[in-house]
């Protein structure tokens, strides 16, 4: 069988945030921050053109992915014990156990995720990839999408996308 795709790897596609990670004994790093790298590879069906996709149509839509993230505070709106409110005066204070901080409210940025980890982020970022894909370019058979997000040199989380269809007939 014969597949074809492309990777995207470009200095440009970064975002800088802050966060802190919970662990699973409660226990949580200081608040800090990342110059995170995105990187993305997408395998489809080669158009008659002989393209998967054009470079510059999927560029654009990570960069608008990496933008929406860009000088936030990043928060998991799922996480349990994590509390974010927003008071009338647009400021949002944040509670984690004994912890409390309160930042403007255009500066925070409620996640629909349960850790700020890079796992999390390049899952929330790889399905909004293909969502946003699926909606601008819908003659993209998406097989298989990989996301990466690099939080330090080397040390990234990766979210993998594979299409039924791309996983073949099970043995009979």
């Amino acid at each position: 069988m014969e597949r074809w795709s492309i990777e995207v790897e470009k200095e440009y596609l970064k975002f800088s945030a802050a966060h802190f990670l919970i662990f699973p004994d409660g226990s949580a790093e200081r608040l800090h921050g990342h110059n995170y790298r995105v990187y993305a590879a997408l395998e489809a069906r080669l158009s008659r053109y002989g393209l998967v996709l054009d470079f510059q149509h999927i560029k654009p839509l990570i960069r608008e992915l990496v933008g929406e993230l860009d000088e936030r505070w990043l928060l998991p709106a799922e996480h349990p014990e994590l509390r974010a409110e927003r008071r009338a005066d647009g400021v949002v204070e944040v509670r984690y156990r004994e912890r409390y901080y309160a930042a403007p409210a255009e500066d925070v940025l409620l996640l629909p995720i349960n850790n700020t980890s890079a796992e999390n982020l390049s899952t929330l970022l790889g399905r909004r990839l293909l969502e946003r894909l699926r909606a601008r370019h819908p003659e993209v058979t998406v097989r298989r999408l990989s996301l990466g997000v690099e939080e330090t040199a080397g040390q990234r989380g990766v979210y993998s996308y594979e299409a039924e269809s791309a996983l073949g007939s099970p043995p009979s």
